[in-house]
């Protein structure tokens, strides 16, 4: 069968937008309002979430943090991510985009939009050091990207995050404001909360996808495994994904509520980084020749940011109720649905990708 057949391609997005999929926008949202509602009518609700941490996140969004990365982390062929380590273009641009542009350019924003607000401009910056390692995974497989190359870059984004945040934090919040003749805040990193992340967030579906994968394949087989197994388990990282709104949005819909302004003060600067970060990206993946799956990867890799990291350092730093943490929370407010839309943006770009192949992408 040719690349380009339309009745394969359309046989295999319909298949990969299952209804979960194809309104997820909507769940999303209506995750959003639920979590607000419950936030407001219930009181102590969020104090009660926040009451067990892990690696600095409520215990029950880390839970469902966790739900939402297995499935996604059981679907990646582990045996081919040598072929993604390899691809030198791939490694070098991604990680020029991630820890060179994608943080300066936060920076700039956060400057440009918050000037006059220091603790939100901070919080801004902030998100902006924390790469992406956990939803990455569900924009990413959602648009038919390349799983293993995101396994890998995730991971290599992990690595660079335990290592060179607090440096970043201290280049961009200290060095580079005193450079520019602008103020400067002070802010010290817990190095253990970043490395607790890592490891919960990442490390442990990780070690949990290779082993059912592994230990699957070989007791049943890849076709059983695949076509039977992973189906029914694909569900639970949207279901993990929803549930994790709902949560994250009670624990902190007071605030989120209670200042709309500074809200949209701090969403606009967002707005602008995730779509000039993702656009960026797909353009620079078209002009490399990646192809298709492999600069879709790129641009969610770039585009999303760890909120989860951001929050918790936040939290950790300045305080729960502080407008830096603020800013953190706001994050996921504006890159989770604008995320989604770019899945569909995605995938209306496969025409410019001639060499696209969806029979090579895994179901």
């Amino acid at each position: 069968m040719t690349p380009n057949a339309p009745p394969a391609e359309t046989r295999h997005l319909t298949a990969k937008l299952s209804t979960l999929d194809r309104y997820l926008a909507i769940w999303i949202l209506a995750a959003m309002a639920l979590g607000l509602v419950l936030g407001r009518l219930i009181p102590g609700l969020g104090a009660a979430l926040d009451s067990i941490q892990v690696a600095g996140i409520s215990l029950p969004i880390a839970l469902g943090l966790l739900v939402m990365m297995y499935p996604v982390l059981a679907k990646v062929r582990y045996n081919e991510t040598g072929a993604v380590l390899s691809d030198k273009k791939l490694m070098v641009t991604s990680l020029v985009i991630n820890w060179v542009l994608a943080p300066a350019f936060m920076f700039v924003l956060a400057w440009i939009f918050l000037a006059d607000l220091p603790e939100y401009r901070t919080g801004l910056i902030i998100v902006g050091l924390a790469r992406c390692i956990a939803m990455v995974f569900i924009w990413n497989d959602l648009a038919c990207g390349d799983r293993e190359a995101a396994a890998v870059l995730v991971a290599i984004n992990s690595v660079f995050q335990v290592f060179a945040f607090g440096a970043l934090g201290w280049f961009y919040l200290q060095l580079l404001p005193s450079w520019l003749g602008l103020p400067t805040t002070s802010a010290e990193f817990s190095i253990l909360t970043i490395t607790l992340s890592v490891l919960v967030f990442l490390g442990i579906p990780l070690v949990a996808g290779y082993l059912t994968r592994t230990f699957g394949e070989k007791a049943k087989g890849r076709d059983w495994y695949e076509n039977r197994f992973l189906p029914k388990i694909g569900p639970w990282a949207l279901y993990g994904l929803l549930f994790t709104i709902v949560l994250l949005f009670a624990l902190q819909g007071d605030n989120i509520i209670a200042k709309p302004l500074d809200v949209a003060r701090i969403a606009l600067p967002l707005l602008v980084y995730f779509l000039v970060v993702f656009g960026a990206s797909m353009l620079i993946g078209r002009a490399l020749r990646m192809g298709y799956a492999r600069t879709t990867t790129l641009a969610f890799t770039a585009a999303s940011n760890n909120f989860e990291l951001a929050i918790a350092v936040a939290i950790a730093t300045f305080g729960v109720t502080s407008g830096q943490a603020l800013a953190g929370v706001v994050g996921p407010l504006i890159e989770v649905p604008l995320l989604v839309a770019l899945v569909y943006v995605a995938l209306w770009s496969r025409k410019f990708f001639p060499s696209f192949n969806p029979a090579k992408v895994q179901a």
